[in-house]
C-alpha cells in the first residue's frame, strides 16, 4: 500500500488512521489523518476534505474539532491533510509562523526557492485523491467528495472549489481568509510564493474568483466569530466575499457568530452544522 499507517485510533464507532506517504508534488513525506466511519465496514462512503489553517497539521482538527462524531452519524469519511511540506530544507521556511512551514496557502508556488516543494494546490487537488482513493477503494466513494476548511484552509476550500467546477459536491468554511490579495497574511504569502505580479494573485483569491464564476449556481456556508481578533484586524474580510456573492447571484450564507473566536472552540461548536450541510449534497 502507498500509505504507511502510523496509528489506528478508535473514534465514534469508526477509526482514525494516521497516515504518511512520499509525495511527488512536494518532494517530501506528507502526513495526514483519515477518519473512516463505522459504515465503511459494509459500504463505501462519501468524503469530506478538511483543510487546516496556519501553523496546523492534519492532527489539529482531527483531535480538537470533534467532526468525527458528526461524520459517524452521517456516514461520511473525513480527510485531514497537512498544510505544507515539512523539512524541505529551504532557507527561511521556519523563520515566521505565517509563511513557509505550516503555511502553504494551498497554492502551487511559482517563485524561487519555493516552487520546487510548495505545491499544495497540486497535492490536494490531484496527487492526494489519485493516491488515497485507490488505496481505500473499498471504503471511499471518490465520486462524492466535498471540501471545507478553517482560516487559511477556508481560503483553500473556497478557492479549490471555485477553480475546479464539478470536483467537489459542496463547500463550506470556518473563518476563511476570504480576500487574501487585500489582507496582510495573503499579501505576504502570495508575494513569497507567486512573486510580485498582483494580477496573478487573483487566481487564488476566492472573492476575485467568485466575481468571474461561470459555473452553475454557487452555494456556500461560512461561519465567522465576531470575537475573532483576526476578523477584527482585517485578515478575513468576509464582507468582501459577501459583496461578490451578491453581485454574482450566488447563494452564500455568512453567519456572524457573536463572541466566538478563531479557535477550535469555535470550530467544534459549529462543526455539526457544517457536516450536516455537506451531507445534504454528498448523499444525493
Amino acid at each position: 500500500m502507498t500509505f504507511e499507517t502510523k496509528a489506528t485510533i478508535a473514534s465514534f464507532g469508526g477509526k482514525l488512521l494516521k497516515l504518511q506517504h512520499d509525495s511527488k508534488s512536494t518532494g517530501t513525506p506528507m502526513a495526514l489523518n483519515l477518519y473512516l466511519p463505522p459504515q465503511t465496514n459494509t459500504t463505501k462512503v462519501p468524503v469530506l476534505i478538511y483543510l487546516s489553517g496556519l501553523t496546523c497539521t492534519g492532527d489539529n482538527c482531527a483531535e480538537k474539532g470533534f467532526l468525527q462524531r458528526h461524520a459517524a452519524q452521517h456516514g461520511i469519511a473525513i480527510v485531514y491533510p497537512d498544510t505544507s511540506p515539512r523539512g524541505a530544507s529551504i532557507a527561511g521556511e521556519d523563520d515566521s509562523w505565517d509563511f513557509g512551514t505550516g503555511a502553504g496557502f494551498y497554492v502551487d508556488a511559482t517563485n524561487g526557492p519555493w516552487e520546487k516543494n510548495y505545491k499544495m494546490y497540486s497535492y490536494i487537488t490531484s496527487e492526494l485523491p489519485s493516491t488515497l482513493f485507490p488505496a481505500y477503494k473499498d471504503q471511499l466513494d471518490s465520486s462524492r467528495v466535498s471540501i471545507t476548511g478553517h482560516s487559511m484552509g477556508g481560503h483553500g476550500a473556497l478557492t479549490l472549489f471555485l477553480k475546479n467546477p464539478g470536483m467537489y459536491k459542496s463547500v463550506s468554511a470556518f473563518a476563511p481568509i476570504s480576500n487574501p490579495i487585500n489582507c496582510p497574511w495573503g499579501q505576504k504569502a502570495f508575494a513569497g510564493y507567486l512573486g510580485e505580479d498582483k494580477e496573478a494573485w487573483k487566481a487564488h483569491d476566492a472573492t476575485e474568483l467568485l466575481k468571474e464564476w461561470k459555473g452553475k449556481g454557487f452555494k456556500a456556508l461560512i461561519d465567522v466569530g465576531t470575537g475573532d481578533n483576526f476578523y477584527k484586524q482585517g485578515q478575513l474580510l468576509p464582507e468582501n466575499f459577501e459583496k461578490a456573492a451578491k453581485e454574482a447571484g450566488a447563494e452564500v450564507e455568512v453567519r456572524y457568530q457573536p463572541d466566538y473566536d478563531h479557535s477550535y472552540f469555535f470550530i467544534s461548536t459549529f462543526g455539526e452544522d457544517h457536516v450536516a450541510y455537506h451531507a445534504k449534497f454528498l448523499k444525493n
